[in-house]
């Protein structure tokens, strides 16, 4: 079966995390993934624990169906490596700071000029113009500045940092991915490639779809925890169980309301959906007071047949054998040359004819130098 992108090569200058999912992405779906690493280092997410041989588990996930060359791309050796590789590439992905390749005599321009056709996708925090465009940052200061971080959490507390990268993976990794596939799908007309120019902080503040037009429209300003769905309404919240444990509620509808109020017996809070904030409160007091009455195994057992937009909170325990979880594949068992089994996480993408699909294991640093190199 060909896979949708069997005939690209991608040429992958990335580390860490927001470049290695996005050219995970594009190795799940057939590209031809080359990791370019430092000979001595490698990309920093090998050394990262917990390690599963002398990598970590993290880069074992990240960089599986990828091959593996050791260039150092300062030397005059290695640049030159890099462009007889660079002349018959589809794409290139790096996520240095800007001007940093043209530093080095590798950047878009030089390129473009021995490879019409390239693609060039730079992922940075501020992207290759503004005036942040050259500082240093990590995910937690790219939701900062596109105020995101200012509306996690509850109402009278700070800000909450959430436990994955959403500027890195959602804010990056994605949109660049999606980049260049639209950059691919021009060049069969044109012929020619592009620049791909990927903000991290530019795709978190293109999330703020439910809160900043509101503000945009009629300056009205969002505040942390009296926000539809950052758990300012007692219809969209989290309640602790008897047994210290979580449920999530989600009935923002009035039908799924209805019958969550039936539940929990308490018919006279149904017409109090859209009720003022300070009645929210008095709301969530009410209802915490109640489901703390019960462990989760028994309000998912009221709950089972009732669609009222309740579920647990789960652990990573229950998630990995959850059978929504297993029947989507979103885990799936791999076999590792040297350490048998092994559970990697399913790609989110679905396609028909075609699927993604794990073929090769992460490779060892420099693995396919003398194979593409020699």
């Amino acid at each position: 079966m060909d896979l949708p992108l069997q005939s690209i090569r991608v040429l992958d200058l990335t580390r860490l995390l927001p470049g290695p999912y996005c050219t995970m992405l594009l190795a799940d779906f057939g590209a031809e993934v080359i990791k370019i690493e430092d000979p001595n280092t490698g990309d920093y997410a090998r050394i990262y624990e917990p390690k599963l041989d002398e990598d970590s588990a993290l880069f074992h996930s990240l960089n599986r169906n990828k091959k593996s060359v050791s260039i150092n791309l300062k030397s005059k050796e290695g640049k030159e490596d890099f462009l007889r590789l660079a002349e018959s590439a589809d794409v290139v992905v790096e996520s240095f700071r800007p001007g940093v390749m043209e530093r080095l005599g590798l950047g878009y321009e030089t390129l473009k000029n021995i490879n019409l056709g390239l693609i060039y996708c730079a992922v940075t925090g501020y992207g290759q113009t503004g005036p942040y465009a050259n500082r240093p940052g990590h995910d937690i200061n790219y939701l900062s500045y596109a105020g995101l971080l200012n509306l996690m959490g509850e109402k009278k507390s700070s800000p909450v940092i959430p436990a994955t990268q959403i500027a890195d993976i959602g804010g990056g990794a994605f949109p660049a991915a999606v980049g260049i596939l639209l950059a691919l799908f021009e060049r069969e007309k044109s012929g020619e490639g592009q620049f791909v120019d990927v903000s991290m902080m530019d795709g978190v503040v293109s999330w703020l779809q439910t809160v900043l037009p509101g503000y945009l429209s009629a300056n009205a300003v969002p505040k942390r925890g009296e926000q539809m769905l950052d758990g300012g309404r007692a219809c969209y919240a989290i309640y602790e169980t008897k047994d210290a444990r979580y449920l999530s509620v989600g009935a923002l509808e009035p039908k799924f309301w209805a019958k969550f109020c039936s539940v929990i017996e308490r018919d006279d809070f149904i017409p109090l959906l859209e009720a003022p904030l300070q009645e929210q409160y008095r709301l969530k007091y009410e209802i915490q007071t109640i489901i703390s009455g019960k462990t989760l195994s028994e309000w998912l057992e009221l709950f089972s047949d009732i669609e009222a937009c309740v579920s647990p909170v789960l652990n990573f325990e229950e998630v990995i054998k959850d059978p929504q979880v297993l029947a989507r594949e979103m885990i799936k068992t791999v076999n590792h040359s040297t350490m048998g089994p092994l559970k990697q996480i399913g790609t989110p993408i679905k396609l028909s004819r075609t699927p993604g699909e794990i073929r090769r294991e992460a490779p060892k640093l420099g693995e396919s130098t003398d194979d593409l190199l020699g």
